[in-house]
């Protein structure tokens, strides 16, 4: 079984969701797996990755919006805010999402629906440079 793994840097512009999809395909067909798995992690509390509707932007803006609501800023229950009123929502959005996605590889390709798409999704307000680790493995 062959392994590849590659360290991306990403910049973000800001809280949303930055489709990653384009990028993790390019480094599977470069490993030449044919079958197999390919997983992304990221390496930070306040930003995660989702599977999401790639099609029309709107499905991950309403999902984003429904975040916002769920964990608002300036809760008064909240003591972790030194770097911002953003701060604290950031780590539980994204303890509530995830920090990997594992996706299949069939025939050299990412095995995404139709509609999926892979996003790195920044919950912090201001831009970041975010780390994803990329290990691809198969045969």
């Amino acid at each position: 079984m062959a392994v590849f793994q590659e360290v991306v840097s990403l910049s973000t512009r800001g809280a949303g969701t930055h489709e990653i999809t384009r990028e993790v395909g390019r480094m599977v067909a470069e490993s030449g797996v044919q079958a197999g798995t390919v997983t992304v992690f990221c390496q930070h509390t306040s930003c995660s990755l989702v599977i999401m509707e790639n099609a029309d932007p709107t499905a991950r803006r309403d999902l984003e919006r429904w975040m916002d609501r769920l964990v608002p800023e300036n809760d008064p229950d909240f003591h972790h805010t030194l770097e911002g009123p953003d701060d604290m929502p950031s780590h539980i959005k994204m303890a509530l999402t995830r920090t990997s996605e594992v996706v299949p590889i069939t025939a050299g390709r990412m095995a995404l629906g139709t509609w999926q798409g892979l996003f790195l999704w920044e919950h912090r307000a201001a831009p970041h440079t975010r780390r994803l680790i990329v290990t691809v493995q198969g045969e």
